[in-house]
């Protein structure tokens, strides 16, 4: 039933912008569709990928869904990356891909804590255990710990269950911020709400990637591609949303109006898409200096070799064109 709504929906879509002599392209997104994913489906549905000539089918990601490896196995046209994280893992393994925009300035990544317990900012987490994710250990944590003074005797696992916080006054989770903050407020508590980019984490988030292959041989599909995205990101953000909101309730009919309303509204609040250099370059904004000093922080906290060539990571030919921005 889900299925066939979804294929219902998306169907009227494409009735709605006929495929005829549109370039098909398979975008696959990094987890179950959300509102963070917006401005993708924003685009599908109010035909603004159509009007760039484009027939885009979103993948949705998941659990038992690896994007990454069916990009670069050439199964999909372009992939919905996380942090920077994956573009430098890319050439660690001598994969031709490269991130192609970044459509997220901040990645939204928190820490909860319980209110009227003494945290105020990232320092005063020292001593406080902490749910913290396999993933996390190997990236943003190394990151807290060199700049923060934290240490790893305050690790506790997290199993992305908000039941051990909310069990304990006392205990740090990490999160995103439109969803853990969202769960643990609709428990009735009002969390203390971290955001590490306020705190000098400077990974860009919510990337595109493509394969060298795609950028050299149809640079003018992934122009017509990023500006799209682009367009559909500030028409969701800014304009009315309903119609990328209602596939991705088809999609993901676990999502509510309510959660994709806090979603919206906190994106916008925090300039996750919009802040930073997009502010003047528009949406998807990407520099050197801000990989270089990514990159800088990752060798120093031990992640990637010195010798790692950081410009296979990424280019800049297809944004900072001011898409949007007017």
């Amino acid at each position: 039933m889900i299925r066939r709504l979804a294929a219902l929906v998306l169907g009227l879509v494409a009735a709605a912008t006929p495929a005829l002599g549109r370039d098909k392209v398979v975008f696959g997104t990094n987890w179950l569709a959300q509102a963070e994913h917006g401005g993708f489906y924003q685009a599908v549905a109010d035909g603004t990928y159509a009007k760039y000539g484009l027939d885009v089918e979103i993948r949705m990601g998941g659990p038992q869904v690896n994007h990454a490896l069916l990009l670069a196995a050439g199964k999909i046209d372009f992939n919905m990356g996380g942090e920077s994280y994956g573009a430098l893992n890319y050439v660690e393994n001598d994969i031709p891909v490269r991130a192609i925009a970044s459509i997220f300035q901040k990645e939204p990544r928190v820490m909860i804590a319980h209110p009227d317990t003494g945290v105020t900012d990232l320092k005063s987490l020292k001593g406080r255990p902490i749910l913290l994710s396999k993933d996390a250990l190997q990236t943003f944590w190394l990151w807290m710990k060199r700049t923060q003074g934290l240490t790893d005797d305050q690790i506790r696992p997290y199993n992305f269950s908000a039941a051990p916080f909310l069990a304990d006054k006392k205990m740090i989770m990490q999160g995103y911020l439109s969803s853990e903050p969202y769960t643990v407020a609709q428990a009735g508590i009002k969390p203390v709400v971290l955001l590490l980019a306020d705190y000098g984490d400077n990974t860009y988030s919510t990337t595109i990637e493509a394969r060298q292959d795609l950028l050299d041989k149809n640079p003018d599909l992934v122009q017509r591609f990023v500006d799209a995205t682009i367009i559909g990101w500030k028409n969701y953000l800014h304009g009315d949303p309903a119609a990328g909101n209602a596939l991705i309730k088809a999609a993901n009919p676990e999502m509510t109006d309510d959660q994709i309303a806090y979603a919206i509204k906190v994106l916008n609040e925090h300039g996750i898409a919009e802040s930073g250099d997009a502010l003047t370059l528009g949406i998807g904004a990407m520099t050197d200096a801000r990989w270089k000093s990514f990159f800088d922080d990752t060798v120093a906290a031990g992640i990637y070799p010195a010798t790692l060539d950081l410009k296979r990571a990424y280019t800049l030919d297809f944004v900072n064109k001011g898409v949007g921005l007017h």
